[in-house]
């Protein structure tokens, strides 16, 4: 148990500042949803959509290269220069040419009379993309004390200045009586509305990329071109994996408003965005998993029970997801008044997403094969299997069936990628995992929330009563059949 308990302590490390970050991000959701419609909300959505495809273009695999080089190569710092010289270059290339090109840029993308947008995100991503090198670097050396405190201060000042200009300052700016409004209208537009969301997300970037200056100072700015070349052949196959990856996670956002009536458009992603955010507890494990496990997977390849430590990983993952699962929506009763009352009709989405995250979670421990075994292009063929299934749901199902089509397509695609690469990778990197156990906590979560739905009443109070007694039952059913493998 000594390696994974060290994966734990690394994934609670790593995951802390994400966990307490989304956590608090998540307690800003109620402040849009019941200060914006559901058609502004919409915007900010499919804003961080398209933002999410371009920053796993403009990182083109380097961090997952890095780690794989910093393996393989006997002169690490020569990979570190490398790789940071090179995301360098394409971040001031990308911040030059979308900022010039800010204006048309904003008429595509309907936001037409905000082309300052573009010129905000444009740095936004251009920072967040050279900062993941340092990122990287700080997790490969294990430094994982350091990249919890920068993440931590990231997201503190991010959501700091999310309060102070939607909140704080809207709230004084409407109230004349107030003695902070002199000062309030010397930095408050409230023109700029939704702006201020992107312009606390600009600031905290910019901050961030200082405060990693040391790993960014030591830098010898050169890049080997030998190198270079052979970090990009590993890294761009992970690249097309990101980017098909992205279109299964987000592809949803940018779709739905081009594929619905304009009239509703804005609003439904609105919604969809907004009810998306409810199922943020499984996408912050998976996230913090994935900072500590990639690392880990690469250190631990060579040990002689590797396999039987990835199959141990990945029953304990299922068990943390389905109790997830089970918490979130066994009090859904109260968790649904974290969105506004016009958001709410969405809330049919959340378990089929949450499933849907799940089977992403399986699918990235099932990752290993073809990354330890240097066959990246096993992944991107995977992902573009998952990315070519959601593009022909999404694009057959929303103008049917709305953002229901969409979060069902969402679920197929994980689920079949899930599939294939189970039985793909047991050709390449067989492992043993524990499937009887796996299944039958995924079924058991499953059944329990259908119970929990077939009889419900009409009393809150008695329902919440009965389904966290339903999720204790689970938790006593894992704590009987895994007792011996989980002594501290």
């Amino acid at each position: 148990m000594k390696p994974l308990k060290k994966l734990a302590s690394q994934t609670a490390i790593y995951g802390l500042p994400t966990i307490v970050g989304r956590l608090l991000n998540y307690f800003l959701t109620p402040l849009y949803t019941y200060l914006f419609s559901p058609a502004e909300f919409g915007d900010v959505t499919t804003a961080y959509a398209f933002v999410s495809f371009l920053m796993v273009f403009l990182t083109y695999g380097m961090e997952t290269t890095l780690f794989r080089f910093s393996q393989t190569e006997i002169e690490k710092e020569k990979v570190y220069s490398t790789a940071v010289t090179s995301l360098f270059i394409s971040s001031i290339t990308f911040i030059f040419l979308t900022s010039f090109f800010s204006k048309p840029i904003s008429e595509t993308l309907k936001f037409s009379g905000h082309p300052e947008y573009i010129i905000w995100f444009a740095f936004i991503l251009g920072c967040d993309a050279f900062s993941a090198i340092p990122f990287a670097k700080l997790r490969e050396q294990g430094k994982a004390k350091r990249f919890a405190i920068i993440k931590s201060l990231n997201i503190s000042i991010n959501i700091g200045l999310n309060l102070f200009f939607i909140w704080f300052c809207k709230t004084v700016y409407d109230s004349p009586q107030s003695s902070f409004k002199p000062f309030v209208e010397l930095v408050y537009n409230p023109a700029i509305g939704i702006g201020y969301i992107f312009i606390s997300n600009l600031l905290a970037s910019v901050i961030t990329l200082l405060l990693l200056s040391p790993e960014i100072i030591s830098v010898k700015w050169k890049i080997d071109s030998a190198l270079w070349k052979r970090m990009m052949l590993y890294g761009l196959p992970l690249l097309v994996a990101g980017l098909a990856g992205m279109a299964n996670e987000t592809l949803d956002r940018v779709l739905i408003p081009l594929l619905l009536p304009e009239e509703i458009a804005k609003s439904q992603n609105g919604i969809y965005g907004a009810c998306y955010k409810i199922a943020i507890l499984m996408t912050i494990f998976i996230q913090a998993f994935r900072f500590a496990a990639e690392p880990f997977f690469f250190s631990h390849a060579k040990e002689k029970d590797a396999k039987k430590t990835y199959a141990d990983i990945m029953k304990f993952f299922v068990i943390i997801c389905s109790l997830i699962f089970l918490g979130t929506m066994m009090n859904m009763q109260w968790i649904q008044y974290f969105v506004g009352e016009k958001f709410r009709v969405g809330l049919d989405v959340v378990p089929i997403l949450l499933i849907a995250n799940l089977f992403l979670g399986i699918f990235i421990n099932q990752s290993i094969w073809y990354k330890l075994t240097g066959q990246t292009s096993y992944g991107a063929l995977l992902t573009i299997f998952g990315a070519t299934i959601t593009i022909l749901l999404n694009i057959y199902w929303i103008p049917r069936i709305g953002y229901m089509g969409s979060a069902w397509a969402t679920l197929i695609c994980y689920a079949s990628m899930m599939v294939a690469s189970y039985f793909w990778g047991n050709k390449h990197y067989p492992v043993n995992y524990d499937l009887k156990r796996i299944l039958g906590y995924l079924g058991l979560s499953l059944a329990l929330h259908c119970i929990s739905v077939f009889i419900k009443t009409d009393s809150i109070r008695f329902n919440l009563f009965l389904n966290n007694l339903m999720l204790l039952g689970f938790m006593f059913v894992v704590w009987k059949l895994e007792k011996n493998n989980i002594k501290l």
